[in-house]
Protein backbone atom coordinates (compact mmCIF):
# COMPACT_ATOMS: atom_id res chain seq x y z
CA UNK A 1 0.00 0.00 0.00
CA UNK A 2 1.22 3.49 -0.76
CA UNK A 3 1.14 5.62 2.35
CA UNK A 4 1.54 9.31 1.71
CA UNK A 5 3.06 11.59 4.27
CA UNK A 6 1.30 14.91 4.77
CA UNK A 7 3.86 17.72 4.44
CA UNK A 8 3.96 20.73 6.72
CA UNK A 9 3.05 23.51 4.33
CA UNK A 10 1.24 26.01 6.54
CA UNK A 11 1.93 27.71 9.83
CA UNK A 12 0.08 26.13 12.73
CA UNK A 13 -0.16 29.05 15.07
CA UNK A 14 -1.63 31.49 12.57
CA UNK A 15 -4.34 29.08 11.47
CA UNK A 16 -5.21 28.00 14.99
CA UNK A 17 -5.66 31.56 16.15
CA UNK A 18 -7.56 32.61 13.05
CA UNK A 19 -9.82 29.63 12.56
CA UNK A 20 -9.63 27.27 15.52
CA UNK A 21 -8.33 24.43 13.32
CA UNK A 22 -7.34 20.96 14.39
CA UNK A 23 -6.33 17.63 12.99
CA UNK A 24 -9.88 17.06 11.82
CA UNK A 25 -10.51 20.55 10.52
CA UNK A 26 -11.90 21.63 7.23
CA UNK A 27 -10.57 19.41 4.48
CA UNK A 28 -9.50 16.83 6.96
CA UNK A 29 -6.01 16.89 8.29
CA UNK A 30 -4.06 20.02 8.68
CA UNK A 31 -0.38 19.67 7.86
CA UNK A 32 1.98 18.21 10.42
CA UNK A 33 2.20 20.59 13.36
CA UNK A 34 -1.45 21.54 13.46
CA UNK A 35 -3.23 20.79 16.72
CA UNK A 36 -3.02 17.02 16.43
CA UNK A 37 -5.37 15.18 18.77
CA UNK A 38 -3.82 13.68 21.87
CA UNK A 39 -5.97 10.56 21.62
CA UNK A 40 -5.37 8.93 18.22
CA UNK A 41 -7.10 5.88 16.86
CA UNK A 42 -10.73 6.36 17.88
CA UNK A 43 -12.85 3.72 16.24
CA UNK A 44 -15.82 4.23 13.97
CA UNK A 45 -19.14 3.72 15.72
CA UNK A 46 -22.70 3.59 14.51
CA UNK A 47 -25.79 4.70 16.38
CA UNK A 48 -27.64 1.63 17.63
CA UNK A 49 -30.69 0.66 15.64
CA UNK A 50 -34.06 1.25 17.27
CA UNK A 51 -37.67 0.91 16.13
CA UNK A 52 -38.70 3.73 13.78
CA UNK A 53 -41.03 4.56 10.95
CA UNK A 54 -38.43 2.98 8.66
CA UNK A 55 -38.35 -0.29 10.61
CA UNK A 56 -40.07 -2.17 7.78
CA UNK A 57 -37.29 -1.26 5.32
CA UNK A 58 -34.80 -3.98 4.56
CA UNK A 59 -31.41 -3.58 6.21
CA UNK A 60 -28.27 -3.65 4.07
CA UNK A 61 -25.95 -6.58 4.79
CA UNK A 62 -23.49 -6.00 7.61
CA UNK A 63 -20.54 -6.69 5.32
CA UNK A 64 -20.02 -5.47 1.78
CA UNK A 65 -17.21 -5.15 -0.72
CA UNK A 66 -15.42 -2.47 -2.73
CA UNK A 67 -12.96 -3.18 -5.52
CA UNK A 68 -11.15 -0.75 -7.81
CA UNK A 69 -11.97 -1.90 -11.34
CA UNK A 70 -9.75 0.60 -13.15
CA UNK A 71 -8.21 4.03 -13.18
CA UNK A 72 -10.35 6.27 -15.35
CA UNK A 73 -8.16 9.38 -15.50
CA UNK A 74 -4.87 10.66 -14.09
CA UNK A 75 -3.03 13.96 -13.87
CA UNK A 76 -5.86 16.03 -12.41
CA UNK A 77 -4.97 19.20 -10.47
CA UNK A 78 -6.82 19.71 -7.14
CA UNK A 79 -10.03 17.98 -8.32
CA UNK A 80 -13.09 18.66 -6.16
CA UNK A 81 -16.60 18.43 -7.66
CA UNK A 82 -17.65 15.69 -10.10
CA UNK A 83 -20.80 15.58 -12.23
CA UNK A 84 -21.64 12.69 -14.60
CA UNK A 85 -23.04 13.78 -17.97
CA UNK A 86 -25.97 12.09 -19.71
CA UNK A 87 -23.63 10.97 -22.52
CA UNK A 88 -21.41 9.13 -20.03
CA UNK A 89 -18.73 11.79 -19.73
CA UNK A 90 -17.59 13.21 -16.40
CA UNK A 91 -17.23 16.89 -15.52
CA UNK A 92 -14.60 17.59 -12.87
CA UNK A 93 -13.85 20.92 -11.19
CA UNK A 94 -10.33 22.03 -10.26
CA UNK A 95 -10.40 23.89 -6.94
CA UNK A 96 -7.18 25.83 -7.47
CA UNK A 97 -7.24 26.36 -11.24
CA UNK A 98 -10.91 27.34 -11.31
CA UNK A 99 -11.55 25.23 -14.40
CA UNK A 100 -14.08 22.58 -15.38
CA UNK A 101 -12.85 19.67 -17.49
CA UNK A 102 -14.68 16.88 -19.28
CA UNK A 103 -13.19 13.42 -18.86
CA UNK A 104 -13.99 10.64 -21.31
CA UNK A 105 -14.35 7.60 -19.02
CA UNK A 106 -13.57 5.20 -21.86
CA UNK A 107 -10.22 6.75 -22.80
CA UNK A 108 -9.33 9.12 -19.95
CA UNK A 109 -9.05 11.99 -22.43
CA UNK A 110 -9.45 15.40 -20.79
CA UNK A 111 -11.06 18.38 -22.53
CA UNK A 112 -11.18 21.69 -20.69
CA UNK A 113 -14.54 23.41 -20.92
CA UNK A 114 -13.18 26.68 -19.60
CA UNK A 115 -12.34 28.72 -16.54
CA UNK A 116 -15.08 29.94 -14.20
CA UNK A 117 -14.68 33.73 -13.84
CA UNK A 118 -14.41 35.19 -10.36
CA UNK A 119 -12.93 32.19 -8.55
CA UNK A 120 -10.51 33.25 -5.81
CA UNK A 121 -8.72 30.13 -4.54
CA UNK A 122 -7.01 30.22 -1.15
CA UNK A 123 -6.75 27.62 1.59
CA UNK A 124 -9.80 25.39 1.31
CA UNK A 125 -11.60 27.83 -0.98
CA UNK A 126 -11.79 27.91 -4.75
CA UNK A 127 -13.96 26.15 -7.31
CA UNK A 128 -15.68 23.45 -5.27
CA UNK A 129 -18.93 21.60 -6.02
CA UNK A 130 -20.58 21.32 -9.42
CA UNK A 131 -23.98 19.94 -10.39
CA UNK A 132 -26.03 19.58 -13.55
CA UNK A 133 -29.44 21.17 -13.94
CA UNK A 134 -32.24 18.59 -13.55
CA UNK A 135 -33.14 19.61 -17.13
CA UNK A 136 -29.54 19.49 -18.40
CA UNK A 137 -30.47 17.48 -21.50
CA UNK A 138 -32.63 20.41 -22.61
CA UNK A 139 -30.96 23.48 -21.06
CA UNK A 140 -27.26 22.40 -20.90
CA UNK A 141 -26.83 24.26 -17.61
CA UNK A 142 -24.03 23.58 -15.13
CA UNK A 143 -24.13 24.93 -11.56
CA UNK A 144 -20.94 25.68 -9.62
CA UNK A 145 -20.18 26.68 -6.02
CA UNK A 146 -17.04 28.76 -5.58
CA UNK A 147 -15.16 31.13 -3.34
CA UNK A 148 -14.99 34.66 -4.71
CA UNK A 149 -13.03 37.63 -3.37
CA UNK A 150 -15.88 38.44 -0.99
CA UNK A 151 -17.99 35.33 -0.32
CA UNK A 152 -18.96 31.84 -1.41
CA UNK A 153 -21.57 31.83 -4.15
CA UNK A 154 -23.40 29.70 -6.69
CA UNK A 155 -23.52 30.42 -10.41
CA UNK A 156 -24.97 28.68 -13.41
CA UNK A 157 -23.45 28.55 -16.88
CA UNK A 158 -24.42 27.18 -20.27
CA UNK A 159 -22.26 24.33 -21.56
CA UNK A 160 -21.84 24.46 -25.33
CA UNK A 161 -19.89 21.33 -26.28
CA UNK A 162 -19.81 22.43 -29.94
CA UNK A 163 -17.45 25.31 -29.16
CA UNK A 164 -13.66 24.89 -29.06
CA UNK A 165 -12.00 23.51 -25.95
CA UNK A 166 -11.54 26.21 -23.33
CA UNK A 167 -14.47 28.22 -24.67
CA UNK A 168 -17.41 25.96 -23.85
CA UNK A 169 -18.70 27.74 -20.74
CA UNK A 170 -21.08 30.65 -21.09
CA UNK A 171 -20.98 33.74 -18.88
CA UNK A 172 -21.88 32.89 -15.27
CA UNK A 173 -25.25 33.91 -13.91
CA UNK A 174 -25.12 34.32 -10.12
CA UNK A 175 -28.12 32.60 -8.54
CA UNK A 176 -27.08 32.82 -4.88
CA UNK A 177 -24.39 34.70 -2.95
CA UNK A 178 -23.41 35.89 0.50
CA UNK A 179 -22.32 32.56 1.99
CA UNK A 180 -19.49 33.33 4.46
CA UNK A 181 -15.99 32.55 3.22
CA UNK A 182 -12.84 31.73 5.13
CA UNK A 183 -9.42 30.20 4.74
CA UNK A 184 -11.11 27.03 6.06
CA UNK A 185 -14.64 25.62 6.33
CA UNK A 186 -16.16 26.81 3.07
CA UNK A 187 -18.47 23.82 2.65
CA UNK A 188 -18.98 23.60 -1.08
CA UNK A 189 -21.02 20.55 -2.03
CA UNK A 190 -24.10 21.19 -4.16
CA UNK A 191 -26.60 18.63 -5.44
CA UNK A 192 -30.08 18.57 -6.92
CA UNK A 193 -32.35 16.36 -4.85
CA UNK A 194 -35.13 14.01 -5.94
CA UNK A 195 -37.46 17.03 -5.66
CA UNK A 196 -35.34 18.84 -8.31
CA UNK A 197 -34.39 21.50 -5.77
CA UNK A 198 -30.81 22.60 -5.10
CA UNK A 199 -29.22 21.58 -1.79
CA UNK A 200 -26.09 23.35 -0.60
CA UNK A 201 -23.64 22.35 2.15
CA UNK A 202 -21.93 25.33 3.77
CA UNK A 203 -19.28 25.78 6.45
CA UNK A 204 -19.03 28.26 9.29
CA UNK A 205 -15.80 29.70 7.82
CA UNK A 206 -14.03 29.31 11.17
CA UNK A 207 -16.58 31.46 13.02
CA UNK A 208 -18.32 28.87 15.19
CA UNK A 209 -21.10 31.25 16.25
CA UNK A 210 -22.59 31.25 12.74
CA UNK A 211 -23.73 27.63 12.94
CA UNK A 212 -26.45 28.26 15.55
CA UNK A 213 -27.50 31.59 14.00
CA UNK A 214 -30.41 30.82 11.71
CA UNK A 215 -30.04 34.25 10.10
CA UNK A 216 -26.55 33.29 8.88
CA UNK A 217 -25.86 31.15 5.80
CA UNK A 218 -22.76 29.62 7.41
CA UNK A 219 -22.78 26.14 8.94
CA UNK A 220 -26.01 25.14 7.21
CA UNK A 221 -27.63 22.98 4.61
CA UNK A 222 -29.58 25.27 2.29
CA UNK A 223 -32.49 24.31 0.03
CA UNK A 224 -33.07 26.51 -3.01
CA UNK A 225 -35.04 26.65 -6.22
CA UNK A 226 -32.93 26.41 -9.40
CA UNK A 227 -33.24 30.22 -9.58
CA UNK A 228 -31.71 30.60 -6.11
CA UNK A 229 -34.81 31.48 -4.09
CA UNK A 230 -35.71 29.82 -0.78
CA UNK A 231 -37.47 26.61 -1.73
CA UNK A 232 -41.19 26.22 -1.05
CA UNK A 233 -41.81 24.20 2.09
CA UNK A 234 -38.57 25.10 3.82
CA UNK A 235 -38.85 24.79 7.62
CA UNK A 236 -38.26 28.48 8.36
CA UNK A 237 -40.45 31.06 6.56
CA UNK A 238 -38.75 32.90 3.68
CA UNK A 239 -35.40 31.34 4.59
CA UNK A 240 -33.11 29.13 2.49
CA UNK A 241 -32.01 27.29 5.66
CA UNK A 242 -32.99 23.62 5.68
CA UNK A 243 -30.90 22.46 8.67
CA UNK A 244 -28.37 24.15 10.95
CA UNK A 245 -25.81 23.59 13.68
CA UNK A 246 -23.29 22.23 11.16
CA UNK A 247 -19.54 22.81 11.17
CA UNK A 248 -18.52 22.07 7.59
CA UNK A 249 -20.76 20.03 5.27
CA UNK A 250 -19.13 18.60 2.15
CA UNK A 251 -21.16 15.46 1.50
CA UNK A 252 -24.80 15.23 0.35
CA UNK A 253 -26.66 12.14 -0.91
CA UNK A 254 -30.14 10.61 -0.95
CA UNK A 255 -31.12 6.99 -0.50
CA UNK A 256 -33.77 5.20 -2.53
CA UNK A 257 -36.50 6.44 -0.18
CA UNK A 258 -35.49 10.10 -0.64
CA UNK A 259 -33.85 10.43 2.79
CA UNK A 260 -31.07 13.03 2.77
CA UNK A 261 -27.72 12.22 4.37
CA UNK A 262 -24.80 14.60 4.97
CA UNK A 263 -21.17 14.18 5.97
CA UNK A 264 -19.60 16.68 8.35
CA UNK A 265 -16.10 17.46 9.59
CA UNK A 266 -15.63 17.43 13.34
CA UNK A 267 -12.97 19.41 15.15
CA UNK A 268 -10.94 17.39 17.63
CA UNK A 269 -13.11 14.40 18.38
CA UNK A 270 -15.83 13.17 16.02
CA UNK A 271 -16.60 13.36 12.32
CA UNK A 272 -20.22 12.61 11.46
CA UNK A 273 -22.64 11.08 9.01
CA UNK A 274 -26.06 12.64 9.64
CA UNK A 275 -29.59 11.87 8.50
CA UNK A 276 -31.05 15.29 7.77
CA UNK A 277 -34.41 16.36 9.14
CA UNK A 278 -35.94 19.66 7.93
CA UNK A 279 -35.29 22.29 10.59
CA UNK A 280 -32.98 19.96 12.53
CA UNK A 281 -30.23 21.35 14.75
CA UNK A 282 -27.05 19.26 14.52
CA UNK A 283 -25.37 20.79 17.52
CA UNK A 284 -22.19 22.56 16.48
CA UNK A 285 -20.46 24.17 18.35
CA UNK A 286 -22.34 23.00 21.46
CA UNK A 287 -22.08 19.33 20.52
CA UNK A 288 -19.60 17.31 18.46
CA UNK A 289 -20.77 13.78 17.76
CA UNK A 290 -23.46 12.28 19.96
CA UNK A 291 -24.90 14.40 22.73
CA UNK A 292 -27.06 13.92 25.80
CA UNK A 293 -28.95 17.09 24.84
CA UNK A 294 -32.17 16.06 23.13
CA UNK A 295 -32.44 19.35 21.27
CA UNK A 296 -29.62 18.26 18.95
CA UNK A 297 -29.80 15.56 16.31
CA UNK A 298 -27.37 12.69 16.85
CA UNK A 299 -25.33 11.33 13.93
CA UNK A 300 -26.06 8.01 12.23
CA UNK A 301 -22.38 7.16 12.64
CA UNK A 302 -19.28 8.94 13.96
CA UNK A 303 -15.54 8.55 13.52
CA UNK A 304 -12.38 9.82 15.12
CA UNK A 305 -11.02 12.60 12.94
CA UNK A 306 -7.83 10.65 12.15
CA UNK A 307 -9.93 7.96 10.53
CA UNK A 308 -12.25 10.01 8.35
CA UNK A 309 -12.30 13.78 7.79
CA UNK A 310 -15.11 13.17 5.30
CA UNK A 311 -15.83 15.08 2.13
CA UNK A 312 -18.10 13.50 -0.48
CA UNK A 313 -20.70 10.77 0.00
CA UNK A 314 -22.82 8.62 -2.32
CA UNK A 315 -25.60 6.09 -1.88
CA UNK A 316 -25.33 2.68 -3.56
CA UNK A 317 -26.31 -0.91 -2.79
CA UNK A 318 -28.14 -0.04 0.42
CA UNK A 319 -25.24 1.87 1.98
CA UNK A 320 -23.77 5.34 2.19
CA UNK A 321 -20.20 5.44 0.89
CA UNK A 322 -18.04 8.20 2.37
CA UNK A 323 -14.69 9.50 1.07
CA UNK A 324 -12.11 10.21 3.79
CA UNK A 325 -9.38 12.81 3.43
CA UNK A 326 -7.11 12.45 6.42
CA UNK A 327 -8.46 8.92 6.92
CA UNK A 328 -7.32 7.99 3.38
CA UNK A 329 -10.06 5.40 3.06
CA UNK A 330 -13.56 4.79 1.78
CA UNK A 331 -16.18 4.10 4.44
CA UNK A 332 -19.31 2.02 3.94
CA UNK A 333 -22.26 2.62 6.29
CA UNK A 334 -24.96 -0.02 5.76
CA UNK A 335 -28.41 1.40 6.36
CA UNK A 336 -31.83 0.37 7.55
CA UNK A 337 -34.00 3.39 6.90
CA UNK A 338 -32.18 6.37 8.39
CA UNK A 339 -30.20 4.29 10.87
CA UNK A 340 -27.02 2.28 10.62
CA UNK A 341 -27.72 -1.41 10.15
CA UNK A 342 -24.22 -2.40 11.32
CA UNK A 343 -20.84 -0.91 12.16
CA UNK A 344 -19.13 1.11 9.40
CA UNK A 345 -16.70 -0.81 7.20
CA UNK A 346 -13.57 0.67 5.59
CA UNK A 347 -11.84 -0.01 2.27
CA UNK A 348 -8.72 1.13 0.36
CA UNK A 349 -6.99 2.36 3.52
CA UNK A 350 -3.83 4.20 2.47
CA UNK A 351 -3.86 2.80 -1.06
CA UNK A 352 -4.74 5.98 -2.96
CA UNK A 353 -4.12 8.68 -0.38
CA UNK A 354 -6.71 11.35 0.37
CA UNK A 355 -10.19 10.73 -1.06
CA UNK A 356 -12.34 13.75 -1.91
CA UNK A 357 -15.46 12.89 -3.89
CA UNK A 358 -17.54 9.77 -4.48
CA UNK A 359 -20.47 9.62 -6.90
CA UNK A 360 -22.84 6.76 -7.70
CA UNK A 361 -22.36 5.48 -11.24
CA UNK A 362 -25.21 2.93 -11.33
CA UNK A 363 -25.13 -0.86 -11.53
CA UNK A 364 -23.24 -1.18 -8.26
CA UNK A 365 -20.43 1.14 -9.34
CA UNK A 366 -18.91 4.33 -7.95
CA UNK A 367 -16.69 7.09 -9.29
CA UNK A 368 -14.04 7.99 -6.70
CA UNK A 369 -11.82 11.10 -6.87
CA UNK A 370 -8.52 11.40 -5.00
CA UNK A 371 -7.23 14.64 -3.45
CA UNK A 372 -3.44 14.51 -3.10
CA UNK A 373 -2.60 17.71 -5.00
CA UNK A 374 -4.60 19.93 -2.65
CA UNK A 375 -1.57 21.11 -0.64
CA UNK A 376 -2.18 18.65 2.20
CA UNK A 377 -1.38 15.37 0.54
CA UNK A 378 1.76 13.70 -0.78
CA UNK A 379 1.10 13.26 -4.51
CA UNK A 380 2.24 10.04 -6.16
CA UNK A 381 2.95 9.69 -9.87
CA UNK A 382 -0.32 10.11 -11.77
CA UNK A 383 -2.16 11.99 -9.04
CA UNK A 384 -4.80 13.11 -8.88
CA UNK A 385 -7.05 10.49 -10.40
CA UNK A 386 -10.58 9.24 -10.92
CA UNK A 387 -11.19 5.58 -10.09
CA UNK A 388 -14.06 3.28 -10.99
CA UNK A 389 -15.17 0.92 -8.20
CA UNK A 390 -17.46 -2.09 -8.06
CA UNK A 391 -19.27 -2.22 -4.72
CA UNK A 392 -21.80 -4.35 -2.92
Amino acid sequence: MRRRAVPAVLTCAVLLLAAGCSSGDGDGDGPAGWNERATPGRTATASPSSPSSESAERAAPAKGSAEVVRTVATGLDSPWGLAPLPDGGLLVASRDEGTITRVDPATGKKTELGEVPGVSPAGEGGLLGIALSPSYAADRTVYAYFTSASDNRIVRMLHDADRPAGEQLGAPDTVFKGIPKGFVHNGGRIAFGPDKLLYVGTGESGDTGLSQDRESLGGKILRLTPEGDPAPGNPFPDSPVYSYGHRNVQGLAWDGSRHLFAAEFGQDTWDELNAITPGGNYGWPEAEGRSDDGSYRDPVAQWGTDEASPSGIAYAEGSVWMAGLKGERLWRVPLKGTEAAAEPQSFLTGEYGRLRTVVAAGAGRLWLVTSNTDGRGGPAKGDDRILELKVS
